[in-house]
This record gives structure tokens, sequence and C-alpha cells, in this order.
């Protein structure tokens, strides 16, 4: 397959007829928007007395939750755990904060595990466009922190980021976050001037990533605070590119992936890891960077260190973000795929509601 041009403007316009690249142009923008909205909205003083946070949501919805756990790790006073499932954890209880976490509001899973938590005793929060969820949740006289960001849900990751991690700082789970936001919008509009798409492909690190993975497999490694972002990185070459990508994360991986390197041969040169780095990992994980990159390098495995920006977590994690969803999108422009729609998992949706 001939590699199109990532430099030809008319690609962006044949390939990107429901504009997500202006999602794309949005982010820096909608980061500091949702943000502000969530510091107004209002919380039930009760909403304090929790000692652990259940998160429900998938896809696009779930990844936020992901990172914001990722994020309040090392700082969170009580744990946060994000649950992908139809089912409510059996320990949901009076102290259980669950925020219900659903773009259009017609998740099934969500949905499912909503209705769950409404028979307990939990403290419940939702954010949302609309739909079922919304519905219910106002019928209950749940809080609905609500946005009309129209969008994938995948494109509007912003809106649910940003309202989790300030709700947890407003209840004190986790320290106040204001110079972290204040110096993310500022790094991530730096980086887009570099990254965006009318910069040219001989100085833009994304476009060249993106030509690199193009007929590759991308494999994306990450550790500790971006750990998450290595998943958001697949699943955005997954739904963007309508490519095959996997993650893993250290240290976990060099216990067992660095030893399938190995077989078959043939993949070797087919495949492309992308290693996520942070200034905020501890010295021996990037102690095991370095050497997994020599074990790749001994393999004939190529690979690429993608570097996160800013001095705060919530800057490095966010920059990391930010690239990859650049790079899915042109990865997307070189597969002449329109990167918005996905029929495959419409299909998935209309099968399961005829069952």
């Amino acid at each position: 397959m001939a590699n199109p041009s990532l430099d030809d403007p008319q690609l962006f316009r044949q390939y990107d007829p429901e504009g997500m690249l202006t999602h794309l142009h949005m982010m820096p923008q909608l980061c500091q928007d949702a943000w502000q909205r969530a510091i107004n909205f209002g919380l039930p003083p009760d909403y304090t007395v929790v000692d652990k946070v259940v998160i429900l949501g998938m896809g696009g919805s779930a990844i936020s939750g992901d990172l914001v756990a990722g994020l309040a790790l090392s700082e969170a006073k009580l744990p946060i755990i994000v649950r992908r499932d139809y089912e409510l954890p059996s320990f949901t209880n009076a102290k259980t904060l669950v925020i219900a976490s659903s773009y259009s509001g017609n998740t099934e899973e969500t949905l499912t595990a909503f209705e769950q938590a409404l028979k307990t005793e939990a403290k419940k929060l939702v954010i949302t466009t609309g739909g079922k969820l919304r519905a219910i949740a106002r019928a209950q006289g749940v809080p609905t922190f609500g946005f009309d960001y129209k969008a994938q849900p995948r494109a509007a990751l912003a809106y649910s980021v940003m309202p989790i991690l300030c709700f947890l700082q407003r209840l004190g789970i986790i320290a106040d976050k204001w110079k972290d936001i204040t110096e993310t919008a500022s790094v991530l509009q730096k980086l887009a001037l570099k990254i965006y798409e009318e910069v040219p492909q001989r100085q833009n690190p994304a476009k060249q990533l993106a030509s690199r993975l193009f007929n590759h497999l991308p494999v994306i490694y990450g550790a500790g605070i971006v750990s998450e972002v290595a998943r958001r990185w697949k699943t955005q070459f997954n739904e963007n590119a309508k490519a095959w990508a996997f993650y893993e994360v250290f240290p976990e991986l060099n216990h067992n992936a660095v030893v399938g390197y190995q077989c078959p041969e043939e993949l070797a040169t087919r495949i492309m890891v992308v290693l996520l780095n942070s200034t905020q990992l501890p010295e021996r994980i990037k102690l095991r960077y370095q050497i997994t990159c020599q074990l790749l390098e001994r393999a004939g495995v190529s690979y690429q260190i993608i570097d996160g920006h800013g001095d705060y977590p919530l800057s490095q994690v966010m920059s990391l973000v930010l690239f990859g969803d650049y790079t899915s999108y042109y990865l997307a422009m070189l597969y002449k795929t329109d990167p918005s729609p996905v029929k495959t998992i419409d299909f998935l949706k209309e099968k399961l509601a005829g069952n």
C-alpha cells in the first residue's frame, strides 16, 4: 500500500468528512472549559463521607476513570476502582461513591450497573450528555453533570477526565490541582502547534510516527502514570485508524512479553513498539525502559520513545494523550479511512439489541 502524503490538505478533506480533526484542535480548550464547569457544579456535602470510589464506564468514558485513577494513585486517600462490566462490585455500600460515566447515556453495561447502584445506599453521581442514564438519574434525584459537546465519545475525553479529577479534589480525596490545570492548558497549546496538521511532516513528530507505524502492528508500552495512556493509544489506533494494536505495562511486561519477541520470526519486521515515557517514572522503571529497548534491538523490532511534556503529572499524561490522538488520526489518513464512524461497534450493538 502506497504511503499518501500527510502534507496534502486534500487528504483530510477527503477522509475526514465528519471533522474529527476539529475535535483534536479543541482538546486544550475543552480541558479548561470542563474543569471550570466542574468547579461550579453542585456536590452534596455528605459526598465527602466515602471510603472508596467506583467509576462505571466503557470505552472512551472508562478510560477517563483509568487516567484519573493512575494520576491519583500516589496521593488518593482511598481506592479508586474502574468497573467495565454489567455488575456492580459486591463491596458497594453507603460509603461508596459510584460515578457512572457514559457519553451517550445509553451504554448497556453502565446502565445495568448503575441501576444496581440505585438499590444500594451508595452516593451516586452521573456524567453524561443525556440518554437513559440522564433520565434515570434525574428521576432518582442523582446529581448529574451534563454537557452537550457533540462528538464521538473518545473525542470528548476532556469532559469526563476533568470533571472526575475536579470532583475528587473538591471531595478532599486528592490535593488541589489548580497549578496542574494551568500548566496542562499551556503545555497542550504549545504541543498542538508542533503536531498540527499544517506543520509539515519533516517538522511534525506525530506525522513522522504515524508514517513509521503505517503497515505495522503498533504495540504500546507504558508505566506508572502513563500506563493507562498506553491503553488510550491502543484504543485510538483501533477506533480512529481501524487498525490492530496492543498495549503492555511495565514492570509486568518484563516478566513475560520480552520473552515472546522471538516467534514467529517474520513478525519482528512488522511490529513497531512505542514506549510512552514520563519524567515522573521511578528510576528503576526508567532502567527497565533502557534494558527493554536493548532487547527489542536484539530481536530486530523497531521502537520509538515518546516523552510527556510539562512538570506536573497531569501535563505529562494529557500531552501524551494528545500526541497519541493526533498520531492515530494521521494513521487513519494513511490508511485512507474515516476516523469517526465505528461501524463494527454499531453492528454489535444492533445485534445485542435484538436479543
